[in-house]
């Protein structure tokens, strides 16, 4: 892990050594999708790194190997009290130092950063979800805070356009679980409904043999339709923001619904073939990006 310990001595940060290490963050990790590109306004990344750099974290605490139920909650924990301070006006964090600077300039509610802390607690202990009712409140809390704090850092307030952006998130975080099958059972970790496996036959211990079935493949041909259903109902956003966002939206777009193809290509096979995008699928997408 990185520098959070619950013990550690508490300084004070200056802003700009936080955006710091927040870029370096964000540099560091490897995303299917765009964090920070050069299509966002260069006086806006440094705000998107603070936001990215706060969320990655938490998810590393709860997410990275070698550590207790115990130790992941307790670094949970200490990670909403230091975002707490952040809100009083006394970060002792680096990334709450570039984090106070945002929230304060962008008038962001502290319920966003609550609900992914929320959801990150439930990685930890969630490992099945009965119906695709449950997982779309997970969706509510570990994705689509995400799309309206990227909103609001772009002084979009409107309430349909957040909720455009929902729809966009959990159809990405939804493509996400599908594109991540087998490296999630690895983790003892179920996101298909347990609903959708009993109506089509197949069964959580076919799932955890590896069973790339017929019914399997049904599974996930099922999941993956109503998934772009959702994607669909949120692209009128991609119209609505203006051109400061436009690219990067499109981009993530685009991106999630070529992994959701990629699925279909492979004949629903999760199981035995992740998809992902190749540098050639990535430059495609920018392209479709600039016509579009």
């Amino acid at each position: 892990m990185r520098d959070l310990k619950l013990n550690i001595k508490k300084r004070h940060w200056l802003p700009e050594e936080g955006f710091r290490y927040c870029e370096q963050i964000a540099r560091s990790h490897y995303e299917n999708f765009p964090v920070a590109s050069r299509f966002v306004p260069k006086d806006i990344r440094k705000y998107v790194w603070s936001i990215y750099a706060f969320a990655r974290t938490a998810d590393d605490f709860a997410d990275e190997p070698g550590y207790t139920i115990a130790e992941r909650m307790d670094n949970l924990n200490q990670w909403e009290l230091y975002l707490d301070e952040c809100y009083n006006g006394n970060p002792t964090h680096r990334v709450f130092a570039a984090l106070a600077e945002t929230v304060e300039r962008f008038q962001i509610p502290a319920e966003l950063f609550h609900k992914l802390l929320k959801a990150f607690r439930s990685d930890v202990t969630v490992k099945r979800y009965a119906t695709f009712d449950e997982l779309l409140e997970y969706c509510s809390c570990s994705a689509n805070p995400i799309g309206r704090l990227v909103l609001l850092l772009f002084n979009y307030r409107s309430e349909t356009m957040m909720q455009f952006s929902d729809r966009i998130c959990t159809a990405l975080q939804l493509t996400n679980f599908w594109q991540d099958v087998s490296v999630d059972i690895k983790k003892d970790r179920i996101y298909v409904p347990l609903e959708d496996m009993e109506d089509i036959g197949y069964s959580e211990q076919d799932l955890l043999e590896r069973k790339s079935n017929d019914r399997f493949r049904e599974l996930m041909a099922f999941e993956v339709q109503r998934t772009a259903e959702i994607f669909v109902e949120g692209k009128p956003l991609l119209t609505e923001v203006g051109r400061d966002l436009s690219r990067e939206l499109k981009l993530t777009w685009y991106g999630g619904m070529r992994i959701l193809q990629k699925i279909h290509k492979y004949d629903y096979d999760v199981l035995s073939r992740r998809p992902a995008l190749t540098k050639l699928n990535k430059l495609g997408l920018l392209f479709r990006s600039f016509l579009s």
